[in-house]
């Protein structure tokens, strides 16, 4: 029968042991990172429109109400 070794604090990590260690990035700047490395300049606006339409719904429900229905 052979035996599996257990992984000892004396070996050197692997790469996915290190990158399991880092810091997650935020939605925001993971999204950013991918633009940028795929050049997909085409989903800036996409992305402008979408975060003004959510923080749009976030002042409906606040006292701001008012003032965004007479924008429209």
């Amino acid at each position: 029968m052979t035996q599996k070794k257990s992984p000892s604090a004396d070996q050197p990590s692997t790469e996915f042991e290190q990158m399991a260690d880092e810091q997650q990035l935020s939605l925001a700047r993971e999204l950013w990172f991918f633009i940028v490395e795929n050049k997909a300049w085409w989903m800036i606006p996409i992305v402008v429109v979408l975060a003004l339409i959510g923080i749009l719904i976030a002042l409906s429900a606040t006292g701001a109400t008012p003032f965004i229905y007479s924008i429209f």
